[in-house]
């Protein structure tokens, strides 16, 4: 029979429910399972140790059918999507820094007193309730056991999934393989009830020896594991002289224990900077990381608590008996494998290990965090939701889908990328935007911008598509409206390339929404009433030779015309200036491919073709790094031209004749858009950097002018 088991939790946990939140229903099980199943409704509760149990719902017995399928018959259950979103909006709260480490200690001192029950699952509230469709995310602890170490992430990590933490209580002495029978049980039982959806399984630590172990002996369901540091290379670890010792220790000297691994298995000045804001100028950052740091040393001494002496010996030798257990299974994973591994990690060997798993599963990517140790989910950097987005592993069926199962950038990660991966460009170009309206007068800004979609933005592609970032930024800025490109195919593909990638600006075009160009993705955006960034010339015009500074470099056919009249899109030509004013191309492919050995190296790395010969000007060519001689930087200056709508004109996807003269109409608005910029950015007083600093310095103002249209 499946009980329902009660424990002692702060008031922002409740066992798999949301107070507050009758539409969302959720299922409640502990580790004995083979019986019939419940669902409990939102004002079922296990508080202080007693169950407060309201309507009950039976949704049918299960019973393992083998291969790791269970079969489930299903009852009557009340439509409970009527109020779901089916996504987020662009700079949704995820809640991320809003809740620290303290925030972990206190929660745990609420979780760690014994009640002499079994292992189980709870659903934190601060996770709510996830949008429509949303997948089954199970986390599985590292060695502490208490289930809390997303609390960092619960918020973000609601909206997308609905998130079950598993307990292991302090004094519980359940087998390794007791624990893999029991997430086993509940990864079959999901799947039965949701055969479509996938499964995510994030281990951290001794959870991913644990996820592993799963995902081996269920080849046949559809999971996602994600892991934290996992602790499969145990067996190496830098401690391990250091464990016979550990037994031998009186009682007395174990207090000493917890602030040893303190600094073992995390990084304190990690840990301290989750809620500074990076915004702050270096001094605030400072002094708040310190209040920060000295708040998080009084709560050392509950780590003895969390993790006395007898349970430490004993999550030893779990560890290492996990740890085998998973190594010996590796080749059965067929699971997708993202690992996320700590640079400095100094209770396993981290960045080695990923790179072992990575050679020895079949479907495996790696993310390295240089900077972080050991407790990577509970110290400051980037949340684990953008860490699943950038690396493309969200979706909510067997294959991902780039439109639906797109999230849109959160307010953090708008603010972390824009602040410190894009940061210093966009302080130097100080970019300024003009658009025009319906009667062609040209105003600043982005009015004459049309807000609803699809829209088709078409227009030059500057030097290393420098100009694509400010132009982003401003959307959501001004709009709320992010803009989706369509970026070559091989850019998405370098990072993974690399022997220890990081998390990288490849991965932030994910975050905001960047595709494949493919005429696939783009009839998918328009379909889906997106604006989209398109450049005709493409990596011809990023990647221009020295002299052609601005001219076009566009395929002889409208291709994209045609389509965009299909779904009746808005055209918006528009054109950016300011590569000139940025640094001087002083080594270009001509001058690459006359090096010995570079230009097979080039062509190498470039294993992505778009076109073929007979594209004209835009030709094939290799993707290379220019050399690039910078100057005190100018500015970047914007031009949308006036909107050109092609709804109910069928005649362009009739006659190949009309829809080339748009295409000729198109590229000439780019043309003139260029020309006009050039010749009023003479006018502005603040295109140099040094002037604008000083505006910036005098007005205090974001804002600063540029020459009247």
């Amino acid at each position: 029979m499946t009980s329902i088991i009660g424990f002692r939790v702060p008031p922002f946990l409740v066992l798999n429910s949301e107070i507050n939140k009758p539409q969302c229903r959720v299922r409640v099980r502990s580790s004995t399972v083979g019986g019939d199943s419940l669902v409990l409704s939102s004002d079922s509760v296990v508080v202080n140790g007693a169950s407060v149990v309201g309507e009950k719902e039976r949704i049918g017995s299960w019973s393992d059918s083998g291969n790791g399928h269970v079969s489930v018959e299903v009852g009557k259950q009340k439509n409970l999507n009527d109020n779901v979103p089916e996504n987020l909006e662009p700079l949704w709260d995820d809640g991320y820094g809003t809740r620290t480490v303290k925030d972990y200690f206190d929660a745990v001192k609420e979780m760690i007193n014994p009640d002499g029950g079994p292992p189980r699952w709870f659903s934190p509230i601060e996770c709510g309730c996830p949008i429509k469709d949303a997948p089954v995310l199970l986390f599985l602890p590292g060695m502490d056991g208490t289930g809390m170490g997303l609390i960092l992430h619960h918020k973000a990590l609601g909206k997308a999934f609905e998130v079950r933490c598993l307990h292991i209580p302090v004094y519980d002495r359940t087998p390794f393989e007791g624990l893999v029978k029991l997430v086993e049980e509940t990864v079959r039982l999901e799947h039965a009830l949701s055969p479509k959806k996938p499964i995510y399984l994030v281990g951290d630590s001794f959870g991913g020896c644990l996820s592993l172990a799963v995902a081996a002996r269920n080849p046949t369901i559809d999971l996602v594991v994600i892991l934290a540091n996992p602790a499969t290379s145990f067996g190496r670890s830098q401690l391990q002289p250091l464990f016979p010792i550990l037994e031998a220790m009186p009682d007395i000297l174990h207090t000493s224990i917890p602030y040893l691994l303190s600094f073992v298995m995390g990084d304190p000045t990690k840990m301290a900077m989750v809620n500074v804001e990076n915004r702050l100028p270096p001094v605030q950052r400072y002094e708040q990381m310190s209040r920060s740091l000295s708040g998080l040393l009084p709560y050392l001494p509950y780590l003895s608590d969390i993790i006395p002496k007898d349970t430490l010996l004993w999550k030893l030798k779990l560890l290492k008996s996990a740890a085998a257990y998973a190594n010996s299974r590796l080749h059965a994973v067929k699971a997708e494998v993202l690992v996320l591994a700590s640079g400095k990690d100094y209770m396993v060997p981290s960045g080695d290990e990923a790179q072992r798993l990575k050679n020895s599963l079949q479907n495996c990517t790696v993310r390295h965090f240089k900077d972080n140790g050991h407790t990577l989910l509970l110290e400051d950097g980037i949340g684990l939701m953008t860490v699943i987005k950038g690396t493309c592993k969200y979706r909510r069926s067997r294959r991902r889908n780039g439109i639906s199962d797109f999230l849109p950038p959160s307010m953090t990660e708008f603010k972390y990328a824009f602040d410190q991966v894009i940061g210093l460009l966009g302080f130097a170009t100080g970019s300024t935007m003009f658009s025009t309206l319906e009667d062609g007068k040209i105003v600043k800004g982005l009015a004459g911008v049309p807000n609803e979609g699809p829209v088709l933005l078409v227009g030059y592609h500057n030097l290393m598509g420098l100009e694509i970032f400010s132009l982003v930024e401003e959307f959501l800025q001004e709009k709320n409206i992010l803009v989706r490109g369509v970026a070559h195919p091989q850019v998405f593909q370098w990072n993974s390339e690399r022997s220890f990638p990081e998390f990288s600006t490849h991965d932030w075009m994910s975050v905001f929404g960047a595709l494949p160009v493919t005429p696939t993705n783009l009839f998918r955006l328009l379909s889906s009433k997106s604006h989209v960034l398109l450049y005709p010339g493409g990596a011809r015009e990023a990647l221009h030779y020295k002299g052609e500074e601005y001219m076009l470099f566009w395929p002889d056919q409208p291709e994209f015309v045609r389509m965009a009249a299909r779904f009746g899109a808005t055209i918006v030509p528009f054109a950016a200036v300011g590569e000139d004013d940025l640094a001087q191309l002083v080594v270009d492919y001509n001058d690459v491919r006359r090096i010995p050995g570079v230009e097979k190296y080039i062509r190498d790395t470039n294993s992505v073709r778009l076109r073929d010969e007979s594209s004209g000007e835009v030709a094939n060519i290799e993707l290379f790094i220019p050399g690039l001689l910078p100057k005190i930087p100018g500015r970047f200056y914007y031009l949308f031209g006036k909107p050109i709508r092609t709804k109910g004109k069928e005649e362009i996807l009739r006659d190949r004749e009309n829809a080339s003269q748009l295409y000729l109409k198109i590229k000439s608005e780019v043309e003139t858009s260029i020309d006009y910029l050039l010749k009023k950015r003479e006018e502005d007083p603040y295109r140099n950097l040094i002037d604008r600093t000083l505006y910036k310095a005098i007005y205090a103002s974001r804002d600063v002018p540029a020459f009247k249209p």
